[in-house]
């Protein structure tokens, strides 16, 4: 596992684990690995940074890098003669904007390379998926098209900044419809999986995220309610509303977007040739609820990755919001 310590990493580390894998970790050494792997430390963005990686050989590699394709490029070629298969977890952004409703996996791509160094995060999946084939091949190089991912170790800040705010109570600005359908993924679903596949020797891309309709905006939000058990009131605001009072989809209200261009390209894929390669996605109560449980673990607050912008309205915009609805 090329990471491991953190979110989909981490899931992936421990689902492989409980099967009882023997489990190589390569990290950064700035969060411990899940107890029963072995750790090797590298930065693979260093001069040098692959050095622990020289020596061994594994079944497979899994590879969640979300950066300069460059690294997964150098880490590919480097395993290539000691690795049976490469699965890389790219993400569903590696289509063309605008993605078509119901889009599947030979949708058109983005451009990119695997020389890039930085770019932006859709071109920086494309060149590592482009990166993991030429050093594995087609037939050797698994590409996970994920989604929306939640769950518990969740570093973006989605579903533990809803948790967090609707555990403070009160009046909740919640975007709306209730039936609004949205998917998503739960990482130990998303790890399941792509341990399945790589066992079973799947190849190409997969999309990978919960069928259409697996869960609503209002069943997601309600859970929250049930899980943490606070005395929050769901305020529930139509779309239209919501964007006149200047509320930003996805950012200021994390996994909700309005019906529309954006809607189509995050909540709607067509995710026919994961499930019928085994995909099954657990309740999003269940998702929620382990979610708090974790969270609560460590204090009622989860860690946030320092390279991605904190989701979420702060208490301000929010009460600047309803205040802004209430007078209409």
């Amino acid at each position: 596992m090329l990471g491991g310590t953190e979110f989909v990493g981490r899931a992936i580390v421990e689902d492989a684990l409980e099967r009882g894998w023997e489990v190589t970790v390569f990290h950064r050494g700035r969060h411990e690995a899940p107890a029963g792997a072995v750790s090797l430390i590298g930065d693979r963005t260093a001069p040098d940074g692959l050095a622990a990686l020289a020596t061994g050989s594994w079944d497979a590699v899994v590879d969640t890098w979300s950066a300069a394709p460059s690294a997964v490029r150098d880490a590919a070629r480097l395993l290539a003669d000691r690795v049976g298969r490469y699965a890389y977890v790219s993400s569903r952004s590696v289509y063309a904007w605008p993605p078509a409703a119901g889009l599947a996996e030979d949708g058109p791509l983005v451009e990119g390379s695997p020389d890039d160094g930085e770019v932006p995060y859709a071109e920086s999946k494309r060149g590592g998926e482009l990166a993991a084939t030429a050093a594995f091949g087609p037939d050797r190089t698994l590409l996970v098209r994920a989604g929306l991912i939640l769950g518990p170790y969740e570093n973006v800040g989605r579903l533990p900044w809803w948790l967090g705010r609707i555990a403070r109570g009160g009046p909740v600005l919640a975007p709306g419809p209730r039936t609004l359908p949205v998917q998503y993924v739960d990482a130990r679903d998303l790890a399941a999986w792509t341990l399945d596949a790589v066992a079973a020797g799947l190849s190409g891309p997969y999309n990978l995220v919960s069928p259409p309709g697996h869960t609503t905006m209002g069943e997601l939000l309600d859970a929250c309610v049930r899980a943490t058990g606070a005395d929050a009131e769901l305020r529930w605001t139509e779309p239209e509303a919501l964007l006149a009072a200047g509320a930003a989809p996805w950012t200021e209200l994390p996994v909700w977007l309005p019906p529309g261009e954006m809607y189509d390209a995050m909540h709607t894929a067509d995710v026919s040739r994961a499930l019928a390669a085994g995909l099954r996605c657990r309740p999003a109560e269940e998702t929620v609820a382990d979610t708090w449980a974790w969270m609560e673990s460590l204090g009622g607050i989860a860690p946030q990755r320092p390279d991605r912008p904190g989701a979420g309205l702060t208490p301000e915009r929010e009460a600047e919001v309803l205040a802004a609805l209430a007078k209409e």
